[in-house]
């Protein structure tokens, strides 16, 4: 099996802190500018998000690809990426014959990674996601629902950030709000990324982006830039994402009195029971989760 990550990545900072590591996928023929030309039309049209005009830091990023520029085609979209103010955001390339092996390796690595860190023994609903930006693009301030790896394969970028749980970048209940998908535009500052670091890496190296931490990222200016991230969730990252959910239901019910809940990623304990009430939540307005 193709080995994917090198031996600085650095298992006991997963969902800690960001740190670059190297990978050792350069060369990979399904990453070519070639390749990706022919798969990324034959994917389904909901895996393919791409848009035009360079973004602002402070965009909403989601919202930016729930309308596709509709006076360029994708097919236009890749040829005149080097040229034009292109961004193109792929889910699930590994449904292509030419990723299924990488994803396969890229999951066994993540799952040792996983194993060492105690968080479990395979990645939950890991996926990879490819991004193709013209120089100069910009992917606006958000956070992840999931954990990060990010490598880069072609052209430059700097990833500006933050530590997880750090409520200066972003607050809790805006966290929350994110997480049940009712508002994805978070309020950003240039001042804001004191509280974050930049990254700046090119082919070769990678970065770790750790569940709910506040990132942007801003690509050089030389050439297209092509990376690909796998992203998943760990047993830790669903206790953390089931008491977000819970926490927002409840912020909202104690606000009515003037009143609070306590935020999560401060307490294993009082996590794990918001998770679990979350669950209950849900049974009891009729889902099956």
């Amino acid at each position: 099996m193709t080995p994917c990550f090198a031996d600085d990545i650095k298992s006991e900072l997963l969902d800690r802190q960001p740190f670059k590591f190297h990978h050792k996928l350069l060369g990979h023929p399904a990453l070519s500018l070639e390749n990706l030309s022919r798969v990324l039309p034959t994917l389904p049209q909901q895996q393919v998000m791409y848009s035009k005009g360079l973004l602002d830091v402070g965009a909403d990023f989601e919202s930016t690809f729930r309308k596709k520029p509709k006076e360029r085609t994708l097919e236009e979209t890749i040829e005149s990426i080097r040229t034009t103010d292109s961004y193109i955001m792929v889910r699930s390339p590994e449904v292509d014959p030419s990723f299924a092996d990488l994803y396969k390796a890229l999951c066994a690595e993540v799952a040792a990674l996983m194993a060492l860190r105690g968080v479990g023994k395979r990645p939950i609903d890991a996926q990879l996601y490819l991004f193709i930006a013209s120089p100069n693009s910009v992917t606006p301030f958000h956070i992840d629902r999931y954990s990060t790896f990010l490598m880069q394969f072609r052209g430059s970028k700097t990833v500006t950030v933050g530590l997880p749980w750090d409520d200066r970048l972003v607050s809790q209940p805006n966290r929350e709000a994110y997480v049940v998908r009712e508002n994805t535009k978070l309020p950003w500052t240039i001042e804001r990324d004191a509280f974050a670091t930049p990254f700046e890496f090119s082919p070769g190296e990678a970065l770790h982006i750790p569940f709910i931490a506040g990132h942007h990222v801003r690509n050089g200016p030389d050439d297209v830039s092509i990376s690909m991230s796998i992203i998943f969730n760990t047993d830790e990252s669903v206790r953390w994402k089931d008491a977000l959910s819970f926490n927002h239901v409840l912020r909202k019910q104690l606000g009515r009195v003037g009143l609070s809940p306590s935020g999560i990623g401060q307490s294993d304990f009082k996590d794990a029971i918001k998770s679990r009430m979350w669950h209950r939540y849900l049974k009891m307005r009729g889902y099956a989760g």
